[in-house]
């Protein structure tokens, strides 16, 4: 069964104003900048473990952008998994912790050098922890949008996750929990579909023709997009997010998306060339449509570039974790 890429050549104008497309573009490049950084870090020594999200920047990009950031249940959750540096970087955060964390300083922001990669945590933009275990979010998902429904107000959840792991069991209980008729919960269901689950090809893996069709069962609104576009996934991911934070429902979305370093350090992390790469197709377009230039994208790129490396060195300086901290952040703290 050959798998739905979704891919398709665009000569129509760019819908977006400038300044977004522009904001989209720049965080598109900061983000794969830090990946290629976070990639040479691990094979330059520099850290243990290497995941992220290069290839999925034109998904990851507008989530953060559309998310409404705070802390509390009047603003909206992500219960995201390893491949989301750009949904943090477009809330806000700047790319240092992220190389803090890859190499375990105790500067770290997330987990003081006590995680892998991409394993972000941050209660000020209600990020949930990261998890190493695959897909326990869309178990651990409900509860937040369980609080929302009591507490009122737009604040929605929102759950990312990979299409591999749908055949976990969490990704069937957040559908069950997510739908029922009594009390449906106000929460984007995403799955990012790079066609792969580590080293196993999807075609061979789902029956299902699309993963979306599975919310069709619980009667649930749901959609795949071509999530390599980021003009597409900016309008998509808004009209779903005003869909689930009008009606108080779920919805489930799956973007179709690149995996452009393999699926970690553990298979090689090295450059995909058959994958759609998001960034160059956006370029282009851009570039088509006279929006920016490519001198001017490729100072932006050499700029983030050099950033990224200057950021890199710092961290490489600071000092790793106290032993005696092993004790911090744990359920019985200090114990």
């Amino acid at each position: 069964m050959s798998r739905p890429r979704l891919i398709k050549e665009s000569s129509a104008p760019l819908p977006l104003d400038r300044e977004l497309l522009v904001r989209i573009h720049d965080l598109m490049v900061k983000t794969r900048t830090l990946e290629e950084r976070l990639i040479q870090m691990y094979k330059q020594g520099h850290g243990y473990f290497w995941i992220g999200g290069p290839g999925e920047e034109a998904f990851n990009v507008p989530l953060g952008l559309l998310m409404k950031k705070g802390q509390g249940p009047e603003y909206d959750y992500l219960h995201a998994h390893y491949r989301q540096s750009g949904t943090l970087l477009a809330l806000g955060e700047e790319p240092i912790g992220a190389l803090r964390q890859m190499k375990n300083t105790a500067t770290d922001p997330y987990s003081g050098g006590r995680n892998f990669a991409g394993h972000f945590s941050l209660r000020k933009y209600n990020v949930a922890p990261v998890s190493s275990p695959i897909e326990v979010q869309y178990a651990i998902a409900p509860g937040t949008a369980m609080v929302q429904k009591r507490v009122g107000g737009d604040g929605i959840t929102i759950v990312t996750g990979g299409d591999a792991g749908t055949a976990e069991g969490d990704f069937a209980s957040c559908l069950v929990w997510s739908s029922r008729p009594a009390n449906p919960l106000p929460i984007l269901i995403i799955v990012t579909n790079n066609k792969w689950g580590i080293s196993t090809a999807g075609d061979g893996q789902h029956g299902e023709t699309r993963v979306s069709d599975r919310g069709k069962a619980f009667n649930i609104q749901s959609k795949t997009i071509d999530g390599n576009d980021p003009v597409v996934a900016y309008q998509e991911l808004k009209e779903a997010m005003e869909y689930v934070r009008k009606e108080r429902k779920p919805f489930l979305l799956e973007a179709m998306v690149s995996r452009l370093y393999g699926h970690s350090s553990a298979s090689g992390a090295n450059y995909v060339s058959e994958e759609v790469d998001c960034l160059k197709n956006f370029e282009a377009r851009l570039e088509q449509e006279g929006v920016l230039t490519r001198q001017q994208m490729d100072d932006l790129r050499n700029r983030y570039t050099e950033e990224m490396a200057a950021a890199a060195r710092t961290a490489r300086d600071e000092p790793l974790p106290d032993p005696e901290s092993i004790w911090k952040h744990i359920f019985a703290e200090d114990k």
